[in-house]
C-alpha cells in the first residue's frame, strides 16, 4: 500500500507542480490573446442576459437545461470544500500573496472555460431524448480520436463519479458529526438518501436542485463573509497590503518568519485558483453542453460567470475572512500553519459569530459538498453514456455504485482518497488541454460568427451539426418502423 501511495504522490507532484500548472496557465494566456480577452467586455453582457432569462422564467424542451440551470450545475461542481479548506491551505503554505496569483490564474482561466463551453455546445449530441456533451464528445467529434475520448471518459468517471464523491461525502460526515454531535452513520445514511432522491429524478431534478440551492448557498456564504469584513474593517487595508506584499515580496511579512518565497506563493495561488474554478479541467463543459441557447458563444460567456463567482467572490471571501479576522497569523511558519489550515476559516467565523459561526461554516461546507456531489455525478454520467452507448441498465447500476461509494466514503480517512482524486483529475485534464489547444481555431471562428450576427442585427442562430444529425437518424429510424407497420396493416 505504501508503494501505491508513494507512486500516486509522485505522479501528483509531476502533474500539479509542473505539467498542469504550466499547461493550464499557458492555455489560459494563449486563449485570452487569441480571443482578444473576452474577460473584459463579455462577462457583464452575460450577467445581463442571464438575469433577463431568470426574470422571464424561460422554459426549455425536455432533456435540456436553461442557461441558468447549466451555470448553477457548473458552479455546484466548482464550489466545494476546496473553496474554503483548500484556499485556507493555499494561504497557509503560500502566504497571503497566493491570493493574488489565485486571481491572476482565474482571470486567464475565464478564457479557457469559455472555449470549453463553446466546444461542448458545438459537438454535443442528442440521445434518447436528452442532450449530452463534454470533452469526450468534442475530442471524439472534433479531433476524431475515439481512443483519447475514451481515456478522458474513464478518468472522468473515476475522478468525479467515484473517488471525488467519496472525498466530498467524507467532508460532510466529519464536519456535521463534529459540529452537531451526530454520528457519522446517521449523517452517511441521510446524505445517501438525499443524493439518491436527487439522482433518480434525472437531469430535470438535478437542474431544479442546483438552480435553487447554489444561488442560496453562495449568497449566504458571501454575505456572512462581507459582514465579518465590515466588523473587522479596521484590518481591511492591512489585509489588502498583505496580499500584494506577499505576492511580490513575501519575506517582508513578519520579518521573513514565514519562510515563503515568490515562487511558492505563485505555485500555491495558481494551483488553487485552477483547482477551485476547474477551468481547463474538463468537468464543467458537461453542464454547459446541455444548455438550450441560440448560439454556443452565448453559453461561453455565461460559463465565465462561473469562474468569477467561484474564485473572485467565494475564494476571495475565504481569503479576506482569514486575513481580516487575524485568524491567519503571519508570525507562524508556513510549515506549522499548514497543519492547522483547515481551522483557519473556522476560527475567523468563531471570532465573529461565536459558536453559531462554527455551525454556519459546517452547514456551508455540507451544502458545498452536497452540490459538488450532484454536479460531479451528472458530469460522470455523461461519460458513462458515451462509454456504454447510453445503455440504461449500465446507468442504473452506475447510480447504485455511486450511492454505495458515497456511503462508504463517509468513514474513510480522506488523505489518500484526496491523492487519488487529484491524480485522476490531473490525468483527465491532459487530453482536454490538448483538445482545447488544437480546436482553438474553431472557438475563434464561432466567436467571430457571433459578432458578425450581432453586428448585422440578425437573430442569433447556429447549426448544431452533431445534435441535428443524430436527431435526424432517430427520426429516420422511426419513420422506417412506421412504414413497416403501415405495410403490414395494408397487406
Amino acid at each position: 500500500m505504501n508503494i501505491i501511495e508513494s507512486a500516486v504522490k509522485m505522479i501528483n507532484t509531476v502533474l500539479w507542480d509542473y505539467v498542469l500548472l504550466f499547461g493550464l496557465v499557458f492555455l489560459g494566456v494563449y486563449l485570452s490573446i487569441k480571443l482578444k480577452f473576452p474577460q473584459f467586455k463579455r462577462v457583464f453582457i452575460a450577467f445581463k442576459n442571464l438575469i433577463k432569462g431568470i426574470i422571464k422564467k424561460e422554459e426549455v424542451p425536455e432533456g435540456r437545461m436553461t442557461p441558468f440551470q447549466s451555470l448553477s450545475t457548473a458552479i455546484a461542481a466548482q464550489v466545494g470544500t476546496g473553496n474554503i479548506i483548500g484556499v485556507a491551505t493555499a494561504i497557509a503554505a503560500g502566504g497571503p500573496g497566493a491570493a493574488f496569483w489565485m486571481i491572476v490564474s482565474a482571470f486567464f482561466g475565464m478564457s479557457t472555460i469559455f472555449a470549453e463551453a463553446v466546444l461542448a455546445q458545438k459537438y454535443r449530441e442528442y440521445h434518447d431524448g436528452q442532450l449530452v456533451g463534454g470533452p469526450a464528445y468534442y475530442i471524439k467529434n472534433g479531433l476524431k480520436s475515439k481512443f483519447m475520448a475514451n481515456i478522458f471518459a474513464i478518468f472522468c468517471v473515476i475522478a468525479l463519479g467515484f473517488v471525488g464523491i467519496m472525498v466530498q461525502s467524507n467532508s460532510v460526515s466529519v464536519s456535521v458529526s463534529e459540529s452537531f454531535s451526530i454520528s457519522k452513520l446517521a449523517v452517511a445514511i441521510g446524505l445517501a438518501i438525499i443524493v439518491a432522491l436527487i439522482l433518480t429524478g434525472g437531469m430535470k431534478r438535478i437542474a431544479k436542485f442546483t438552480e435553487i440551492v447554489v444561488p442560496f448557498m453562495a449568497f449566504a456564504y458571501i454575505i456572512a463573509s462581507i459582514v465579518l469584513i465590515i466588523i473587522f474593517r479596521q484590518n481591511f487595508v492591512s489585509a489588502i497590503s498583505l496580499i500584494f506584499i506577499g505576492a511580490f515580496k513575501p519575506q517582508a511579512i513578519a520579518g521573513g518568519a514565514l519562510g515563503i518565497g515568490v515562487q511558492q506563493a505563485m505555485r500555491f495561488g495558481v494551483a488553487r485558483g485552477l483547482f477551485s474554478n476547474e477551468a481547463g479541467m474538463g468537468s464543467t463543459p458537461h453542464s454547459h453542453a446541455v444548455a438550450s441557447t441560440d448560439h454556443p458563444a452565448e453559453q461561453g460567456f455565461i460559463a465565465m460567470i462561473g469562474v468569477f463567482i467561484s474564485t473572485f467572490l467565494i475564494c476571495m471571501s475565504t481569503v479576506m475572512v482569514s486575513l481580516s479576522s487575524h485568524s491567519y497569523d503571519p508570525s507562524v511558519s508556513a510549515e506549522v500553519m499548514s497543519k492547522t489550515a483547515a481551522l483557519m476559516t473556522q476560527k475567523g467565523f468563531f471570532l465573529t459569530y461565536g459558536s453559531f459561526g462554527e455551525k454556519f461554516l459546517s452547514v456551508s461546507l455540507s451544502f458545498f459538498s452536497l452540490t459538488t456531489i450532484v454536479g460531479w455525478y451528472f458530469f460522470a454520467e455523461g461519460n458513462i453514456k458515451m462509454l456504454f452507448n447510453g445503455d440504461k441498465k449500465v446507468i442504473s447500476i452506475f447510480k447504485v455504485i455511486v450511492i454505495f461509494a458515497l456511503f462508504y466514503g463517509s468513514f474513510l480517512k480522506a488523505g489518500f482518497v484526496w491523492q487519488l482524486a487529484d491524480c485522476a483529475m490531473g490525468l483527465m485534464a491532459l487530453p482536454n488541454i490538448i483538445a482545447l489547444f488544437l480546436l482553438s481555431k474553431q472557438v475563434k471562428e464561432i466567436l467571430n460568427d457571433y459578432d458578425k450576427q450581432k453586428a448585422k442585427g440578425e437573430e442569433l442562430h447556429y447549426d448544431y451539426e452533431f445534435e441535428k444529425n443524430d436527431y435526424e437518424i432517430e427520426e429516420c429510424e422511426n419513420s422506417k418502423e412506421n412504414s413497416k407497420i403501415d405495410e403490414k396493416a395494408y397487406s
